[in-house]
């Protein structure tokens, strides 16, 4: 294949009689050929056309097509994923024209399918497309909404950063698919003893733990109720009431706040019983194998593009339990986080130049304490949580209107995001991702209430639900874009990664599988954090690769801003409880 006809695209999907098919395209978007290859086939073509070509692979849903390659030891530089990109331009407020968008595919396809642990066979791309709420993985199909996804974005009114909106998100959801190939290594042996020094001994199945058990003997003793079902809600709170702790429920921020025997035995079984049902055991069984951990992350499963996790609660590991992510002998654990991502977004995205000085090189909330608008570093942080969120009462209401007086550009920004939102209308981050329009009865209740005959008190639901969706649009602007920046860095550092040369006698991440067990490669994120998984000997490399990185995406998507985002990284052999 000679250089004038490599392939700009190479659109993959199902073929006849149980084959894939694959189209490649200039970069006009006209066919140049096609083949379709039987599924033992399918591997080896797409590693030749990568060495050869590295077009960019467009398919329906990459964990269908994605997770098969890799178990082959295949990777891919670029994808194009149709239905990740499909949910965007549906919404985009950029998209000058987007009904073509809406109605390419027969049904709405923002929900990911229910099982992303493994690529589907062919036989079962009918089941899957079912899952996914109707996308088409036949190749005609395909390539008729890849032309659709061109007409939206070539047309749009910043086409600029929607393309890169629409690449960060393709190369997320590449890389959601590679860390659970890869896996998070993880130490049973450590995860056992954090779990017998809170519950004790593993018990027998059906069991509680025997200080679990203890904890609740306590509890039942103080409130003088020896049968007590502590784990049912409307049993606890009728003891509770019995006792005179007058609570309205269970949670363990209102039951805080009294002074009883039974609070803190109460709160320590909470803390126990989280523990057991989140990540007690039969979550080692159900997720640890061969000491890796592989949650399943879900690229744009929020609606400010945000991850979320179907299943493994990969987003919502305790801190006591981050000492049993544990390298492998000889590798390394290269951790990196943000400091203050997303009050750093927003200032790069209002050009508020005092909020970018009073980050600049350290700390931005004791960079707002040095600059004399508040006292503490508490005050600080909750004054910019409270701006970012619409915290309008106690130190947040307090601290608020001092940042709207020293950062005006920054506050601007989020007060008309949230005065848009109470409007009704639609918000959009710094790349193009628009917020969903309110639903019909959001609508229809808000023109209810200003009409003559309003019913008492409608007025006022009213205006609490408009207050509501404001704070929706206020925060959604800034974690949406802070998602985008953190989809930059994690692409760019995948790219430097994997320039990585392979380690001689490192077989011994073979947890890993075939495409990561010799080089450094990402492991873990969550929001602002990453951890890759490195050989000892590539651990510095790793760490100036993420450094560069982050230095990209900012300069990527804020050229020219003063603000910096600075990381707090570590090389360690077991990640620390933070």
């Amino acid at each position: 294949m000679t250089s004038s006809t490599h392939p700009a695209w190479c659109v993959v999907g199902r073929g006849a009689e149980g084959r894939t098919a694959l189209v490649d395209l200039d970069a006009r978007g006209e066919r140049l050929s096609s083949l379709e290859v039987g599924p033992a086939e399918l591997a080896s073509v797409v590693s030749r056309r990568e060495a050869e070509a590295r077009p960019r692979w467009v398919w329906s849903d990459t964990p269908t097509w994605y997770a098969r390659l890799l178990a082959a030891g295949v990777t891919v530089s670029r994808c194009h994923d149709l239905r990740l990109i499909h949910a965007i331009l549906r919404h985009s407020q950029l998209v000058r024209d987007g009904g073509a968008i809406r109605d390419a595919w027969d049904t709405p396809i923002d929900q990911p399918p229910e099982d992303r642990s493994a690529g589907a066979t062919l036989f079962d791309l009918d089941a899957s497309s079912a899952r996914t709420g109707g996308v088409p993985h036949d190749i005609e199909a395909a390539l008729a909404e890849l032309a659709h996804h061109r007409v939206a974005i070539d047309g749009a009114e910043d086409r600029g950063r929607l393309r890169l909106l629409v690449a960060a998100e393709s190369a997320g959801a590449l890389i959601a698919a590679e860390l659970h190939a890869a896996g998070i290594p993880w130490d049973v042996a450590e995860h056992d003893r954090i779990l017998a020094a809170s519950l004790g001994p593993r018990p027998s199945p059906g069991q509680t733990p025997p200080q679990m058990a203890q904890t609740a003997a306590e509890v039942r003793t103080a409130l003088g109720d020896p049968q007590l079902s502590i784990d049912s809600p409307p049993r606890l709170l009728r003891a509770l009431h019995r006792a005179e702790i007058d609570v309205e429920s269970t949670s363990q921020w209102e039951l805080a706040s009294y002074d009883h025997p039974a609070i803190e035995p109460l709160l320590r079984y909470k803390k126990q019983s989280r523990l057991l049902t989140a990540n007690g055991w039969a979550w080692i069984d159900e997720w640890v194998h061969e000491g890796r951990y592989r949650p399943v992350y879900v690229p744009g499963g929020v609606v400010t593009g945000r991850w979320a996790s179907s299943g493994g609660g990969a987003l919502q590991i305790p801190r006591q339990l981050r000492p049993a992510l544990r390298a492998d002998d000889g590798w390394r654990l290269v951790s990196a986080d943000v400091a203050q991502l997303e009050p750093r977004v927003l200032a790069a995205m209002s050009g508020d130049r005092a909020m970018a000085t009073a980050g600049a090189g350290k700390d931005l909330y004791s960079g707002i304490v040095d600059a004399g608008i508040v006292a503490t570093r508490q005050e600080a942080k909750v004054g910019v949580l409270g701006a970012l969120y619409g915290g309008t009462t106690g130190d947040s209401g307090r601290v608020v209107p001092r940042l709207r007086q020293n950062f005006p550009d920054a506050m601007r920004l989020v007060d008309g995001a949230a005065a848009t939102g109470e409007r009704g209308g639609t918000v959009s981050t710094w790349l193009g991702r628009s917020s969903p329009a309110p639903e019909a009865a959001w609508t229809q209740n808000q023109t209810s209430a200003n009409l003559p005959d309003a019913v008492p008190g409608e007025q006022e639901r009213a205006r609490r639900s408009a207050r509501d969706r404001g704070r929706f649009t206020r925060n959604f602007v800034v974690q949406g874009t802070a998602a985008e920046w953190a989809l930059s860095w994690l692409a760019a550092l995948r790219l430097a990664l994997a320039g990585f040369d392979p380690v001689p006698g490192t077989d011994a991440a073979h947890a890993s599988g075939p495409v990561f067990a010799r080089r450094a490669h990402l492991a873990f994120f969550l929001h602002d954090e990453v951890i890759v998984h490195a050989p000892a000997a590539q651990a510095d490399a790793a760490a100036d690769a993420i450094r560069a990185a982050a230095e990209a995406a900012g300069s990527l998507l804020f050229p020219g801003s003063p603000v910096d985002f600075p990381l707090d990284l570590t090389i360690t052999e077991r990640s620390p409880a933070k």
